[in-house]
């Protein structure tokens, strides 16, 4: 146990805590990068990571909006097709090499940007992933009260007890000035006016909402205390943040059952009045992908990193099944929890159930809380379902923080090996102040707009160059055979499915989902407030920041290497010398260093021989 002084003294001589290289213990495997204390902990993390918001407070709306159970075909269709096949690709390619999603790239040098712009949008969604966790505290800490602050409307003409439908209000910071006659619900009116204290637009930026960036500055440390070690602390915290959101989801569905109404929502949800007519538009096919594919968050770097810390002969290939299929099943089963009490609260104001569902940050912080304020000891549901939010945000937030600490660890062992504590507080610390615009009055503004964009549809155009630079550059065979070198041998027949999905099944979904995404993409808005010129150009130069990573990495090694366009291409699209498994142990005949040597050997008795055919031409 290491006192919390220490982290702050800067005089304790040998025993100084950031010096110590505290995230390998003696049993590990790899006794440079370390490796989970064991499989739970390995398997937590990812369920943890993968089960995000999303699961939370779109995929209830998504099956509502879809047909109700019928959404559950194309949603469990598209999770065989692409979700499984993806997330066990990217498991693979970081247990083998045991490298973050950079260095991981010596497979294919020429991709190697595919790893720094996967990084920078973990990067980019970190900061605002924070910010949604200062949304949960503060709530979960404005829950201790009776009654709920968002139960009844304060003095203010423009609210009412009675909703009037789905809206947004906008006003100013110095007066309000209402610009729609409908009125807000008090838990409405709490959200813009007293949690968020929103201004009228991104233009209107206003000065830092303080109880904001406190909580903003209690999750940046909550986050930099669970990773101060790495995977090592990480992996403990994660047997009670991947737990207790089950717990919670079960005491909330439990409580939700038994009330009035709530039968109807589960109908509306997933119940008798599941429309399999659905299943014949488009639309619903491409939402199903999409949810599938944002879930396991596939294309963001995580899977790969909390991969690479695992053993090398670790069954990849079982926990790639087991962590998709409780995703998904994590997503469903939230759902009956989410409309069984929204179906009370649609009893209650006397609607229908489809008048008070919404999704995002409307369910999160408006529609459910509200329906929570209805109940007897409403504080306790309030503060449990807060919690619950929490927990789950802090899984996803440790998964981003690890890519972005173990990419620099990768890429300056020597610096950072000892120094995990200092490079684990200092990126939290960044992503703080990085964070506070999004806690001023326009910070709602500034959140939906990194996560329209940044979180889109670049996720998919990265997934499809690694599920294509995988199958087609590197070599499908290829891959596989690495692969068993992990598992053991397997059958053609085991590999058919697999082939099949990473050739073909797999890419061309991807592609059909993401030409889809940028034919359709509609400029953000939040509620009916637009965005100014200036905020959609910020959005797409965030896009171009990330994607201009992936040919600006590939011109500089073009640049560097040796010999003619043709032998620098052919050259950056063979595995370098780099790429094998970590430990020499692990390589076998096909990575052994004598084979590498003399692989390297023959490129150079190539490449001799093109410059003397180069010179007789001259």
């Amino acid at each position: 146990k290491i006192p919390f002084f220490l982290f702050i003294c800067n005089k304790c001589g040998d025993n100084f805590f950031f010096e110590q290289d505290l995230h390998v213990d003696d049993g590990d495997e790899n006794t440079e990068r370390g490796n989970w204390a064991n499989k739970k902990e390995y398997i937590l993390s990812m369920i943890g990571y993968a089960v995000g918001l999303g699961n939370i407070w779109r995929f209830p709306y998504l099956a509502y909006k879809n047909g109700g159970g019928a959404f559950l075909i194309p949603y469990f269709t598209m999770l065989v097709l692409t979700g499984i096949p993806l997330f066990f690709l990217e498991s693979a390619l970081g247990q083998f090499c045991s490298q973050g999603p950079i260095n991981l790239w010596r497979a294919v040098p020429i991709l190697q940007g595919v790893g720094v712009a996967m990084v920078m949008v973990t990067l980019i969604v970190s900061i605002y992933y924070n910010v949604i966790i200062a949304y949960s505290l503060y709530y979960m800490f404005a829950s201790m009260q009776f009654p709920l602050p968002w139960s009844s409307c304060s003095s203010n003409s423009s609210c009412s007890d009675t909703p009037t439908g789905a809206h947004f209000t906008s006003y100013s910071c110095e007066e309000v000035l209402i610009k729609s006659a409908v009125l807000q619900t008090p838990s409405e009116q709490y959200w813009d006016r007293v949690a968020l204290q929103r201004s009228s637009g991104l233009d209107e930026t206003g000065p830092v909402v303080w109880h904001l960036a406190l909580c903003l500055l209690l999750s940046s440390i909550i986050v930099a205390a669970a990773l101060i070690r790495g995977i090592k602390s990480s992996g403990k915290v994660v047997y009670f943040t991947a737990t207790f959101p089950y717990v919670v989801i079960v005491i909330l569905l439990i409580r939700g059952v038994t009330l009035e109404g709530a039968r109807d929502g589960i109908e509306f949800y997933i119940g008798s009045q599941s429309n399999l007519t659905k299943l014949t538009e488009a639309e619903v096919w491409k939402d199903a992908a999409t949810q599938t594919f944002y879930s396991l968050s596939v294309g963001w770097g995580g899977v790969m990193t909390l991969a690479s810390y695992n053993n090398f002969h670790n069954n990849v290939f079982k926990d790639s099944f087991v962590v998709s299929l409780t995703n998904a099943g994590t997503s469903v089963f939230a759902g009956f929890a989410i409309f069984s009490i929204l179906g009370h609260m649609a009893h209650i104001y006397k609607m229908p159930v489809g008048e008070v569902v919404k999704e995002g940050f409307g369910l999160a912080f408006i529609a459910y809380p509200d329906a929570l304020s209805k109940l007897p000891i409403s504080p306790l549901w309030s503060i449990l379902f807060f919690f619950m939010l929490l927990t789950v945000g802090l899984d996803s937030q440790f998964a981003g923080i690890e890519v972005i600490t173990t990419c620099l660890l990768d890429a300056f062992p020597k610096l950072f090996k000892s120094k995990h504590a200092l490079l684990t507080l200092t990126t939290s610390s960044i992503l703080y102040l990085l964070g506070l615009p999004c806690v001023t009055r326009a910070g709602i503004y500034w959140v939906t707009l990194i996560d329209q964009f940044v979180a889109s549809w670049v996720l998919l155009f990265l997934a499809l160059l690694e599920v294509a630079g995988v199958a087609y550059i590197y070599g499908g065979n290829r891959f596989i055979k690495d692969i068993e070198m992990m598992l053991g041998k397997k059958t053609f027949a085991f590999w058919l499915w697999w082939r099949a999905c990473w050739f073909f099944i797999s890419p061309c979904i991807i592609v059909v989902i993401l030409v889809w995404s940028v034919i359709t993409f509609v400029p953000p808005t939040y509620g009916e407030v637009p965005y100014p010129p200036w905020g959609l150009a910020l959005g797409w130069l965030m896009i171009a920041f990330i994607l201009l990573w992936i040919p600006a990495v590939a011109v500089y090694k073009l640049i560097k290497a040796k010999g003619n366009p043709w032998k620098r291409l052919k050259s950056l699209c063979s595995p370098s010398d780099k790429w094998h498994p970590y430990l020499d142990v692990h390589r076998g005949e096909r990575y052994s260093e004598e084979r590498c040597r003399h692989r390297k050997s023959h490129n150079n008795k190539q490449q001799i021989n093109v410059n003397v055919i180069s010179s007789s031409w001259l």
